[in-house]
């Protein structure tokens, strides 16, 4: 068994299969990730990996998902490697290079799935492969599964593979999107291990009124009704604090690794109080991190009403996207609005999913954290809550732990938190350079045998 790997031929092997997914467009809306599927088959079997270590199963046309295996000893349950293959569409007009392109500009891979999430897909296809070739003594079963539909909801990618063929990825552990990326505070740099997100409750505001012809106009009108109920939620700036577990141990984590009076700050945004009094005061970008991680969160983001331009409609409607802390309920959310807007428009469930906290006293768990602080020594490791939803909320539902794990050290000039569905994603070389290794000491360690 060689051991040896040049880190170089591999991140070249992975920057080739990332330029092939990001031109394969896989838009979601409407949804078409077979292209993708087709070029992470085509991977493996060009690496030799035989077809029955692979399954490809369709939820409906075009809605495809891929799953291999590599077999260990079976003395301890499977680990999950899982990245999904769909992409939010784009506005070519706003970005600098094709977004479908898969252009490599010094040193950095352009394209609309660059971060999230092809490119994370990209490295455990490569741990993957390294396992296979290698010929790694495994203690657990290795699963790789590139999945349809994490963009739109879940139902043909995740949702389909728990509840039509569990046994595929049915694991103790799993690792998806979402952690050990970069965060600068000041000149610190922060690793975040996700071990929580957020639950998705998608609610629908409807106002009424009285129909009229426009050149009569009246105060009854349900756009306006609709509008000022948008605009008291807006002014009120936030929903109540809510501190979680995970919030909890994030600032304690975080309040044992930086020095005074950052320690103190930590530990004083665990009351609620306080926390509500910081959002007072702050502004921008922070101001907006800390409210979706310590509260309940509203976001009007589609509006409907009236169909002529002459026409005084009856009801006005808005979709609202609510991200829940873990504990709180899609009823807690609506009573919450409910107290900012009044009673004159009326709160419906359109769908409620997810949410998910798993526990950082785990062997894998602590081998990640170990692993991210020998990536980048010095540097403040902690867990995390992801305020937007994953295929965890998913996957939660067999029993797994999850976690969003993908390391790798970004620039600070790079902002990851606005390019994931923004205009010009991208993912820079360096970052599967330092990433990839970490991410190799994590896998091999936790599931190869130690004889």
């Amino acid at each position: 068994m060689n051991t040896t790997i040049e880190w170089n031929t591999e991140v070249d092997e992975i920057v080739q299969n990332l330029r092939r997914l990001i031109q394969a467009e896989t838009v979601n809306p409407p949804g078409n990730e077979l292209p993708a599927i087709l070029v992470v088959k085509d991977i493996l079997e060009r690496a030799g990996v035989p077809p029955e270590m692979y399954t490809i199963v369709e939820s409906a046309p075009n809605r495809v998902n891929l799953v291999a295996r590599l077999r260990g000893d079976g003395s301890e349950r499977p680990l999950l490697l899982s990245g999904h293959v769909d992409v939010v569409p784009v506005e070519r007009e706003h970005w600098s290079h094709d977004p479908f392109g898969g252009e490599v500009i010094d040193g950095v891979i352009w394209g609309r799935g660059a971060l999230d999430m092809k490119g994370f897909l990209a490295m455990y296809l490569q741990i993957f492969l390294l396992l296979f070739r290698k010929k790694i003594a495994l203690k657990r079963d290795v699963i790789l599964a590139a999945i349809a539909d994490e963009e739109a909801g879940f139902t043909h990618g995740s949702k389909f593979l728990v509840e039509k063929h569990r046994e595929l990825i049915d694991a103790e552990y799993a690792l998806t999107e979402g952690g050990a990326m970069t965060i600068y505070l000041g000149n610190t740099r922060i690793y975040p291990i996700q071990v929580a997100e957020k639950s998705v409750c998608w609610l629908r505001m409807r106002a009424r009124g009285k129909p009229g012809h426009g050149s009569v106009p009246h105060a009854e009108n349900a756009v306006f009704f609709l509008a000022e109920a948008l605009a008291k939620i807006n002014r009120a700036g936030h929903l109540p604090v809510h501190i979680s577990p995970t919030f909890q141990a994030m600032l304690l984590s975080a309040g044992g690794q930086i020095s005074f009076p950052g320690s103190l700050a930590t530990r004083a945004l665990q009351s609620p109080r306080l926390v509500s009094l910081a959002l007072g005061r702050l502004k921008g970008p922070a101001k907006n991190f800390l409210r979706a991680l310590t509260s309940n969160t509203v976001s009007a983001t589609m509006l409907e009403a009236g169909n002529k331009v002459n026409v005084i409609p009856s009801s006005a409607e808005a979709s609202l996207d609510c991200r829940l802390v873990p504990g709180q309920t899609p009823e807690d959310v609506m009573r919450e609005i409910r107290a900012i807007v009044g009673e004159g428009v009326e709160l419906e469930i359109i769908q409620a999913m997810g949410g998910a906290e798993f526990p950082t006293e785990t062997p894998l768990f602590k081998l990640m954290e170990n692993v991210t602080r020998k990536m980048d020594p010095g540097r403040i490791v902690i867990p995390m809550l992801m305020v937007g939803a994953t295929d965890a909320s998913v996957y939660r539902q067999t029993g797994m732990k999850i976690y969003g794990f993908t390391p790798g050290i970004l620039p600070p000039e790079l902002p990851i938190m606005s390019m994931a569905h923004g205009h010009d994603e991208r993912m820079p070389i360096s970052y599967i350079e330092s990433g990839l290794p970490a991410l190799w000491e994590v896998v091999s360690q936790f599931c190869g045998r130690s004889d």
